[in-house]
């Protein structure tokens, strides 16, 4: 085995991923370090490599930096949807990596993108192990644990005062006495993109609710932290393994928020057993998907207008754009339902841009349409889908007026880092379906 795995790039749509893989020892297992961890830096240090030689010694490792961070190509963070390209991204490095089916082994952050992977890919993930995750890093209700906003403002700017200078070291208390180790962790905050680009990335990492997403994570999943974590604080890895239907939760003592830090030896021991010992997931038409439904406006009065046979013309037309534009989203479409269309996607961005580009295509035929997108847990079978999430995506189409795209709640946290804007549409009790809703307008796609 080489000292040092030779950097390897997957591309995305232009897009350039930087990956290593380490050993033939076993199944494959995907790595995802957070951002102040990049790969080529991990070697440096001959603790850390120590430890990922012993993950190559029981699998074929795979390490990955996520779009944006470290050797991976840089992009300005508004210019891309955040989750949605760091999911495109890590798909990209198992295909060019011909990893069919994997195991994940994900730190803090990047936890999100995973669990969103595994949600809406679950053909693609074997099982999981989250260190120290946290489905959404801000104080609600029902995360008393989480961190209240002003205080994550101040956290934010704290981390953009002091990255460069081994900031990091604070929640690696086991290594405070280690010059090296602050040496080296400083490096790898200098090489996330500078302080800026470091606060702006770590903004959208907390402002990104995954709370919606972890019932539909169906893989086997190992949850782990440390009692004293100082970054994710006691309550988040216990609230994430609690909503995911498969998850065992491991508790070890110590403060160490890097699990590298500290008992590692430890926790790469519960790695080996959970992987080595542990079952895969198993098929299931079951995924995490958003669901667009799209609808001619005033479509009864047009076709009494036209005629049977130039209405047939233009619904034909219609047609056509919709599967045009859902192909080159990568979505599906389901079924048309006469005077609209039931299309799926695996990432709520391109549903949206999707969506708008219909709207105007269509606009050119003389057509007007509403549409309602909602990401929820379908189930497909016999061509099509089931579920409620399905019917929400209904209901929220039919509140939308001529030309306006309407989603549910569940998307915006799902789409920060890009350029689309919303609309606040209040709460809806939508027909049948329990509870109230949140429904939100797009603005300027």
């Amino acid at each position: 085995m080489a000292a040092v795995p030779d950097t390897i790039y997957a591309r995305d749509h232009g897009a350039h991923l930087a990956y290593q893989v380490v050993g033939d020892g076993g199944p494959d297992l995907l790595f995802v370090p957070t951002a102040t961890f990049p790969i080529d830096l991990l070697w440096d240090d001959p603790t850390v490599a120590g430890h990922l030689r012993r993950l190559a010694s029981f699998s074929r490792l795979i390490l990955t930096d996520l779009l944006g961070v470290g050797s991976s190509d840089s992009v300005p963070i508004c210019d891309r949807p955040a989750m949605q390209s760091w999911v495109d991204g890590l798909l990209a490095v198992l295909d060019d990596a011909a990893a069919e089916q994997v195991s994940i082994f994900v730190m803090g952050e990047s936890a999100l993108p995973v669990m969103l992977l595994a949600a809406s890919h679950p053909h693609r993930v074997r099982s999981l192990v989250l260190w120290s995750p946290y489905a959404y890093f801000i104080r609600t209700d029902d995360q008393p644990f989480g961190m209240p906003e002003p205080a994550v403002a101040e956290y934010v700017q704290w981390c953009e005062k002091t990255v460069g200078r081994g900031t990091v070291m604070a929640l690696s208390p086991s290594w405070e006495s280690d010059p090296a180790k602050r040496r080296w962790l400083a490096r790898g905050e200098r090489l996330v993109g500078g302080p800026g680009y470091f606060a702006d990335i770590f903004d959208l990492f907390v402002h990104t609710d995954a709370r919606a997403v972890l019932e539909s994570i169906q893989a086997p999943t190992l949850v782990m932290h440390r009692r004293g974590d100082r970054h994710v604080r006691a309550g988040h890895a216990e609230y994430v393994a609690a909503r995911i239907p498969q998850a065992r939760f491991v508790e070890f003592d110590g403060d160490d928020h890097v699990w590298f830090a500290g008992d590692a030896g430890r926790v790469v021991d519960e790695i080996e057993s959970f992987l080595t010992g542990g079952r895969g997931a198993t098929p299931t038409n079951r995924v995490l998907s958003t669901v667009l439904f799209t609808d001619i406006v005033g479509s009864t009065e047009r076709a009494a207008r036209l005629g049977d046979d130039a209405w047939t013309t233009a619904l034909a037309a219609h047609d056509r754009v919709v599967e045009r534009h859902v192909a080159n989203a990568r979505g599906a479409v389901v079924k048309f339902t006469g005077d609209g269309a039931l299309a799926t996607f695996d990432g709520p961005a391109r549903a949206i841009h999707c969506s708008c580009a219909i709207r105007d295509a269509v606009d050119d035929l003389g057509l007007t349409i509403r549409a309602g997108l909602h990401t929820g847990e379908v189930e497909m079978a016999d061509g099509d889908v089931h579920g409620i999430a399905v019917h929400i995506a209904a209901r929220i189409m039919a509140l939308a007026a001529p030309g306006e795209v309407l989603v549910s709640g569940a998307i915006p946290p799902l789409v920060l880092g890009s350029r689309i804007e919303f609309d606040d549409r209040g709460s809806h009790q939508l027909k049948g379906v329990p509870d109230r809703w949140p429904v939100a307008a797009v603005r300027n796609v």
